[in-house]
């Protein structure tokens, strides 16, 4: 995989990935940025909960699961000295369908954190991640 990061002005980057895309990067105003973009750690840490949902769908659609939906809420905390390191990170899991199994949906999670959740298990070596998940019915 590669990627190509380069300076715009003041404290603002562009990403452009391999796969042709682009993201906008940018400092908070009191650290010279203009909030034209996200900040680079918060790109990490979204980076971090698409991959885990790209796994949990993966894993639940494989088990013949009902999904329908996928939000994943991520809190996280970062060390207060350099380097501002991840130090706890928190995903909750909305799972939504019609007739889900919470064990298949408990197993497609454990799964994504132990086994095939790259970012997650990268970041891990940080920070203390946790998990949790709520499956809702379909509306109507």
């Amino acid at each position: 995989m590669k990627l190509t990061v380069r300076w715009l002005d003041n404290v603002s980057f562009i990403a452009q990935t391999e796969s042709n895309h682009a993201i906008v990067m940018d400092g908070a105003p009191e650290g010279g940025g203009r909030n034209l973009g996200p900040r680079p750690m918060e790109t990490v840490l979204a980076g971090t909960g698409g991959c885990t949902a790209y796994d949990v769908v993966t894993i639940l659609r494989k088990a013949r699961q009902p999904v329908n939906e996928c939000v994943v809420e991520v809190e996280a905390e970062r060390a207060a000295q350099e380097p501002k390191v991840f130090t706890r990170i928190h995903f909750h899991f909305v799972i939504t369908g019609q007739g889900l199994d919470p064990k298949q949906v408990e197993r497609a999670i454990h799964l994504s954190a132990e086994k095939s959740g790259s970012a997650s298990i990268m970041l891990g070596k940080t920070a203390q991640i946790t998990h949790d998940f709520e499956i809702r019915p379909l509306p109507g």
